[in-house]
């Protein structure tokens, strides 16, 4: 199976973001991709630290979801990309979201990120509502089995391995990893300790600098990087082979020797 990787930057033009993404997904499906993974808040950019988002947020049957799945069906590829959405009970905040859409022009699922960035002087939980640790999302593309994290995710190995628990070849984190001292380091060895630890793929997309950190990677289950982009916008391909997994994990049977196991809290 081949995945996408699409590094764009998303600003508060909501036109103008579905019209990038779309293009990203044609492009990736010209390469060959079967899955595209583009950045967390593809749909909407954060935008000031302080910027209300909720009411930029849409519903999974709004414009975003309607194009992503659209592009989906037309070019015959899943794509998985982030947007906000409305919180049920509270017009005044929302969820980051991850939603899938399938080559039928279906949505396959979504995912609510987990972890908010409450870090480095961002507090996402002044805007944002953190997603339930049992509600995951999983999904069979081609041959594989994907799950889904999103950027500050990465930083809580318990649900990667939650990821690998559900069966998952692939972990697939669309991000928007913001720039920062040591924070561009930090980010490619957190994409390699989770595919490392786990013993399958990562394929991690982001958004450019000079905002974030770009540096979009798929990691294969030895932490070996097989395709990378730089800092700036750009896309990349990276072919997943479910036999470098079965091999890798023979070769390295860590997690059949487990002492532990993940629950949430």
């Amino acid at each position: 199976m081949r995945v996408g990787l699409l590094q764009v930057a998303a600003s508060e033009d909501k036109d103008a973001n579905r019209a990038a993404l779309v293009a990203g997904v044609e492009a990736l499906a010209r390469d060959g991709a079967q899955l595209v993974v583009a950045p967390e808040a593809s749909m909407h950019g954060f935008g000031a630290p302080n910027l209300p988002l909720a009411p930029v947020a849409e519903p999974l049957d709004g414009p975003f979801v309607r194009a992503l799945t659209a592009a989906a069906k037309k070019h015959g590829v899943t794509v998985l990309a982030g947007m906000f959405e409305p919180v049920e009970d509270d017009a005044s905040r929302a969820y980051n979201t991850v939603v899938a859409a399938g080559p039928d022009g279906g949505l396959i699922g979504r995912y609510r990120k987990q972890h908010l960035f409450d870090a480095l002087g961002w507090v996402e939980s002044d805007r944002l509502e953190p997603g339930h640790p049992d509600d995951r999302l999983v999904f069979t593309c081609g041959d594989v089995t994907v799950g889904v994290m999103t950027c500050y995710d990465l930083r809580f190995p318990e649900l990667a391995r939650a990821l690998a628990d559900d069966g998952c070849d692939v972990i697939a984190v669309p991000s928007a990893w913001v720039a920062g001292p040591l924070k561009e380091d930090q980010w490619t060895t957190l994409v390699r300790a989770r595919a490392i630890e786990n013993v399958l793929y990562v394929a991690a997309a982001d958004q450019p600098a000079p905002a974030y950190a770009g540096r979009a990677m798929v990691v294969d289950p030895f932490g070996v990087v097989v395709s990378s982009l730089a800092e700036g916008p750009g896309r990349a391909v990276a072919d997943v082979d479910p036999g470098r997994i079965a091999e890798c994990r023979k070769r390295m049977p860590s997690l059949q020797h487990r002492r532990w196991s993940v629950t949430p809290r």
